[in-house]
Parts: structure tokens; C-alpha cells; sequence
């Protein structure tokens, strides 16, 4: 059990899980939730360690990288979140990506011929290694800082024990190990960020700021054409925006594919309410995730055809008819006004 600077004593309940070891981007997210300041934290090897301490109460929450600007979608995440069972989303955390190439002490950049990388990272740096290092091979690993603390180890004859000559890690990674930096700032795309989740069991929605995500899984009733747009028209017609629309597989039969889905709002407004319940009588299953703030606290904009009193009115309106209340007419001004 690792923990964070205020050694406090490690209690299950008040414990936060993420991706490990100490200098990753996930423990960069963990250091954002102030909920989370002055509590144990527990490192853990993946997405699913991480999400198994929630479930089984080791943790009470954890932090999981769920999107990255670049790349999507982390599909591990959306498979997990998917398939596990009450779990909920009640904030998000945005850290912007960089890395360096980092090596054992008197490793040259010419000496590199494989590298250990987590596959998004990779991915993220496959321009810049192409380029500087032509011959590279890649070996997959479970995180980047896990990838760069190996080359450290050794065997028991006093050899490296990695078959990696170098790995890609966060510039932090210096902090914490005695590493060589061979190159930095070695992502393709600077502007690169990740979005990381606060996943918990508290079926507690936070409560609206005006600048909020709320976050679902829906599946296709039949793979009939149109079927997708008419899942959309439940939000196009109540003007919900989406923010992200992704697709995964099922896995129980080829061709068959659920969303993953975030929406621009919270729950208890009237636009995304209503589109959750035409979503709900549209298709076999939906999940709700979670309706949250907004890490970059921008405000959700919106048609004012579809602000809550509209709807509110619209539901008197029907009342109205079904009750056999006749509907009384609108004012005018007196005659003597309107020729004055």
C-alpha cells in the first residue's frame, strides 16, 4: 500500500486507488481530488485492479484514465465500466501528456533498439521515434513508469534484466529514479491531454453546477439501418449536445456494438432527463454512469427552446387537456391602448 505525503493511516474506507507506480499520469490526476488529500492512496497494476478495489471496498474510489485527446477512448476503461456493476463516475481530471525517452545511466540515444512504452504512449510518440530511431522495436508495457523502473533492474548476475534498451515515461520520472533522460519532449502532438475518471460505488449524484457531463452506455435495439440515428434523436431533439460518442464491441456476436456516451448537462435538467427516458424506452440496455462537473468548469450552452421551464411548461400544458380545464385566453391589451 503506497500512500501520499501526509502518511496517514491506511483505512479501506478512505482509501484512493490508481494506476502505479509513483510519477504517473494517474497519480498527477489522484493529486487534483481534493477529497483525496491527506488519505491513503493504493497503486495498483491496471484499470481492472483498480476498479476491484472499489467493487470489493479496498478503495473508495479510484482514479482510471478514460480518454485522451489523441487517441479516444481508453477501451480498457469503457469494457470495465461496461461490465462492472454499480459503479459510478462522480468526477473528472484533466492532465495535459508529455513524455521523455529515459535509459540506465550511460545509454546512448544510437545504442536504443527496443523500447518499452504502455501502447498509447507509443502511439502518441511513434512520429517523433520513427524518425530519431528508425530500427526501434516495441516492447508493450503495463504503464510508462513501469516500463522505465525495469531497466533498473537486475538479474542475478548483476545484468539488466529488461530486454528494453530505453523506455518512454513521464518527465517526472527523474523525480523519483535515478534514470538518463536520452531525449524530451518526444510526444508528436504537444497540445496531447488526458481525461481521468473518479469512479466510486456512492450512488450519490453531485449535485449541478451548470457545468456539467453526464455520462451513459446504451445498446442498439436491432442493427437495422437507422437504428443508430434514431438512439441520437433522442438527444438532438431535446438539444443535448454530446461531447463523446464511441463505439465497443459486445462481444456476443460479430457486428454487434454498444456507446459509450457523454452528454453535455446533468441529470436534473429538464433536456437531459428527458432524453434519458426516451433513450430508456428506445433500447434493450442503458447504463447510467454518472452526472458530474466538468474538470475545465466550462458553463453547458444550450437553445433556450429547451431550458427547464419550457419543459415544465409544456407538462401543465398537457395537464390541462387531461383534466378538461378549459384553457383560458391569453391577455390583450385594451383597445384604447393599443390605439393610444
Amino acid at each position: 500500500m503506497t500512500s501520499n505525503a501526509s502518511n496517514s493511516t491506511s483505512n479501506a474506507s478512505d482509501t484512493y486507488s490508481y494506476l502505479g507506480p509513483a510519477g504517473t499520469f494517474t497519480e498527477l490526476a489522484l493529486k487534483q481530488v481534493e477529497e483525496a488529500k491527506g488519505k491513503p492512496w493504493r497503486a495498483v497494476n491496471n484499470v481492472g485492479e483498480a476498479l476491484d478495489d472499489v467493487v470489493t471496498g479496498r478503495s473508495k474510489a479510484a482514479v482510471i484514465a478514460i480518454e485522451n485527446s489523441i487517441d479516444g477512448g481508453v477501451s480498457a476503461t469503457q469494457d470495465a465500466l461496461a461490465t462492472i456493476p454499480g459503479l459510478r463516475i462522480v468526477g473528472e481530471y484533466l492532465v495535459p501528456v508529455g513524455f521523455v525517452l529515459v535509459a540506465r545511466p550511460g545509454t546512448k540515444l544510437e545504442d536504443v533498439r527496443t523500447i518499452a512504452a504502455h501502447p498509447v504512449a507509443y502511439a502518441q510518440c511513434r512520429g517523433w521515434l520513427d524518425k530519431n530511431l528508425p530500427e526501434h522495436s516495441h516492447l508493450p508495457a503495463g504503464s510508462n513508469v513501469q516500463a522505465a523502473t525495469q531497466l533498473l533492474d537486475e538479474n542475478e548476475d548483476g545484468e539488466q534484466a529488461s530486454v528494453a534498451d530505453a523506455a518512454i515515461a513521464p518527465p517526472t520520472i527523474v523525480d523519483h529514479h535515478a534514470l538518463s533522460v536520452l531525449a524530451e519532449n518526444i510526444i508528436d502532438n504537444p497540445n496531447a491531454v488526458t481525461r481521468f475518471a473518479l469512479v466510486s460505488r456512492d450512488q450519490t449524484i453531485p449535485k449541478a453546477t451548470g457545468a456539467d457531463k453526464t455520462s451513459l452506455i446504451a445498446e442498439l435495439p436491432t442493427d437495422a439501418p437507422g437504428a443508430l440515428v434514431e438512439l441520437l434523436e433522442q438527444f438532438s431533439t431535446r438539444g443535448v449536445s454530446m461531447s463523446l460518442l464511441e463505439s465497443r464491441p459486445i462481444g456476443d456476436a460479430l457486428g454487434r456494438h454498444r456507446f459509450i456516451i457523454d452528454l453535455e448537462g446533468h441529470i436534473t435538467e429538464e433536456r437531459i432527463a428527458d432524453a434519458l427516458l426516451g433513450l430508456y424506452r428506445f433500447t434493450p440496455r442503458v447504463i447510467f454512469l454518472g452526472s458530474y462537473p466538468r474538470a475545465d468548469r466550462q458553463p453547458t450552452e444550450f437553445d433556450p427552446r429547451y431550458a427547464d421551464e419550457v419543459f415544465v411548461e409544456a407538462r401543465d400544458w398537457l395537464r390541462g387537456l387531461l383534466s378538461e380545464e378549459p384553457e383560458e385566453p391569453e391577455e390583450s391589451e385594451p383597445e384604447a391602448s393599443r390605439d393610444a
